[in-house]
């Protein structure tokens, strides 16, 4: 990048900034070049609004930095990197490499230790490559404290921010092991702990000025870092002292420019959102108003007809049914068009009242889930009758409403439904993909599922799949041999998405409400792409409860890969597995699912897999997942370990009407046998969302 052009754009920038208007508040932290709250190559002890989401992007001469940080929680800071070593080629084999370029990935945490106060800064401590082969590695403990439009930052640093060794390591006084620290270059996606805290330390620190015009911001910092030990080589270094600009464009972007080292301009920008403040924007139909009509003990066909119409396409319950018992009115379908199902039992209770019988006392609308009860939502209709009606200013009651245990009314007494298809087909668009291979940077396979449902009964469902590829690069992908010393259970997945058509499932599943909060499931048939076979599992969960647990059990076998017509057959590999999985949210984080499973997988071996996932209020939910099972690293191969992030984004963000349907995004950095579940397609938890309402 030439030095006239990044000037430019510096004066273009600092020029629209004296022009723009003043922002009613302050902008907020800035990212780092690596990703995470911070000034240009340090962090500071600040935090993004919980739930912000930071896409960022740094170039200079030997680098590009890409990467996403989430906060998670006010006190937690996540960073994702992906780093373009632009010096060194993907490895030392030059036909193995072709044009492809060195890439690294890591994981970065920032814990906020204390907030700042009226003398005491705030201070934060994190880590830098936690899971990565160690090219940034190095830990941090950073203080920041404003004063007016001046916020200072003071930290020390080890590891890659530590390297000049400015001060003596603290901690060598405790222990002479922290006076050394091992600079060797890690496995690729290993995890190693022992080197924390150790080597050469060195004080950083600068700070960030707010001008009068809000748009803009200047920094300055000192770091820690001697660029001696860099993958990309020996950078040379005129100055430990870094000045940068950033100019928000918009409330969602900033761009970047810094000198860097006395000697390297860095370019860049950052794009954001918050998942908190995500809402839905789509049109819909009104509620029902509330106009009563009160009818007779039994309901005329004509009203509860309309009653039925208006809870399909109105409330959004699928196959609704009607039905009167004593003082009570049951009402029970499927939410198929809110996400929140609090809106759903808003507009039936209304559907209700309007043409209520007369007699009734209570009303109990019932969820399902594929023909099982999920939750019954249970209200009194007086209250509701009072709610409905207005009540006068400083006299309003409460509503009398819960959720509780559902509650089945006696098959034998039919009552009023729609009839529902027992036959469905749709046709759904598909993208797999993957980054940093050495053969081509973005892989992808596009292609199209086409799937079939059919009810044979309420409880028994056979569902089959094809799908059909469009288009794809995976001819590029070269790596063919495992360095896993496991049957090769995930590791053909080239060989799989070769074929341009298969059968990705084709099964038999019969589901049953088991009562008192416990669920059940058998199923049969090619369950995912690459295996088939037999299961069962149970499930225990009850209504709103901060626990559930559940059990899983398969005999399954290897569906053959070489050909379409080949993947009907099988392998001659075997294996059970299953797994026994607690479900716990945190009474102290009632948006956080932490869910722990124990059981043996496809390979055979036998550990644990830890799944955190945050809910936030958008709907978006981001999780993490690791298992450690009895396999060594080195049986394993490259990784060490199975691990991987996740994002899932509910589509009413973005759709002109509500709808229920998510999209799934998952990054796992490297693929290998070990730790490797089966991918079914129903799993009961999934099934059953509807019984906790802090996850819809």
């Amino acid at each position: 990048m030439k030095k006239s052009f990044v000037i430019s754009l510096l004066a273009l920038g600092i020029s629209a900034a004296c022009h723009a208007e003043s922002y009613p508040e302050p902008v907020g932290p800035s990212q780092s070049d690596f990703g995470g709250v911070g000034l240009l190559q340090t962090p500071t002890a600040r935090m993004s609004r919980e739930g912000e989401l930071s896409f960022n992007y740094r170039d200079n001469d030997q680098y590009r930095f890409y990467s996403g940080s989430i906060q998670l929680f006010p006190w937690l800071e996540t960073t994702l990197r992906y780093t373009d070593v632009r010096t060194r080629k993907y490895s030392s084999v030059e036909s193995f490499s072709g044009n492809q370029t060195y890439k690294d990935k890591a994981f970065d945490v920032k814990l906020r230790l204390w907030q700042e106060g009226y003398w005491l800064p705030q201070v934060s401590l994190g880590a830098r490559d936690i899971g990565g082969t160690g090219l940034f590695d190095g830990e941090y403990l950073v203080a920041s404290k404003a004063w007016g439009p001046f916020d200072f930052s003071l930290g020390i640093g080890w590891g890659y921010l530590g390297t000049s060794g400015n001060i003596k390591n603290p901690l060598c006084s405790y222990d002479e092991k922290y006076c050394t620290r091992n600079t060797s270059y890690k496995l690729a996606g290993s995890t190693d702990t022992s080197q924390m805290f150790r080597g050469p330390t060195a004080l950083f620190g600068g700070v960030e000025y707010q001008t009068p015009w809000n748009p803009l911001r200047l920094k300055l910092e000192y770091e820690g870092n001697n660029y001696q030990q860099d993958y990309a080589g020996k950078l040379p270094q005129r100055s430990k002292v870094n000045v940068g600009a950033i100019y928000r464009i918009t409330d969602w972007a900033d761009i970047n420019l810094s000198y860097e080292r006395g000697n390297t301009w860095m370019f860049g920008f950052t794009l954001r959102n918050n998942f908190n403040e995500l809402r839905p924007a789509y049109s819909d139909v009104p509620r029902p108003k509330y106009q009563p009509q009160p009818q007779d003990a039994i309901l005329q066909h004509a009203v509860v007809a309309n009653q039925l119409t208006l809870l399909k396409y109105n409330a959004g319950f699928a196959d609704p049914q009607i039905q009167v018992k004593g003082d009570t009115l049951y009402v029970t379908g499927q939410q198929v068009k809110y996400r929140n199902t609090q809106e759903g039992i808003e507009r039936a209770n209304r559907i209700i009242m309007n043409d209520l019988p007369d007699g009734i006392h209570t009303i109990r609308v019932t969820e399902n889930s594929l023909n099982m009860p999920i939750v019954t939502t249970e209200t009194d209709v007086a209250s509701l009758k009072r709610h409905l009606e207005g009540e006068p200013l400083g006299q309003d009651t409460e509503l009398v409403q819960k959720r509780v245990t559902p509650i089945v009314p006696d098959s034998t007494e039919q009552g009023w439904y729609i009839d529902k298809s027992s036959f469905d087909f749709h046709i759904d668009p598909v993208l797999n993909q993957s980054f940093g291979g050495p053969e081509s940077f973005y892989m992808y396979q596009v292609g199209v599922m086409a799937t079939a449902d059919w009810w044979w009964t309420d409880h028994l469902l056979t569902t089959g799949s094809l799908f059909a590829n469009v288009a794809n690069n995976y001819d590029k992908f070269s790596y063919t041999s495992s360095d896993s010393a496991l049957p090769r259970v995930r590791t053909r997945v080239r060989e799989y998405v070769q074929n341009d058509y298969y059968v990705n499932n084709m099964q038999a599943n019969y589901m049953h409400y088991l009562g008192n909060n416990f669920y059940g499931q058998v199923y049969a048939g090619y369950l995912e792409t690459m295996f088939g076979g037999a299961g069962a599992e149970v499930l225990w969960r009850p209504v709103d409860s901060h626990w559930a647990f559940g059990i899983d059990g398969n005999y399954v076998k290897q569906r053959d890969w070489r050909s379409p017509q080949d993947m009907m057959k099988f392998t001659d590999y075997s294996v059970k597995t299953g797994h026994f999985t607690a479900y716990w949210t945190p009474w102290f984080a009632d948006d956080v699912l932490i869910k722990t499973s124990v059981g043996q997988y496809l390979a055979g071996d036998k550990g644990i897999t830890l799944d955190v996932s945050k809910h936030f209020d958008s709907g978006v939910v981001i999780g993490a997942y690791a298992t450690k099972t009895n396999v060594s690293a080195a049986q394993y191969g490259e990784g060490q370990f199975t691990k991987g992030v996740y994002v899932s984004v509910p589509l009413d963000l973005f759709t002109t009407g509500p709808t229920r349907s998510r999209a799934g995004v998952g990054w796992t950095p490297l693929t290998r046998d070990g730790g490797q579940k089966l991918g079914r397609k129903f799993e009961l938890y999934d099934m059953t969302n509807d019984k906790t309402i802090n996850f819809q």
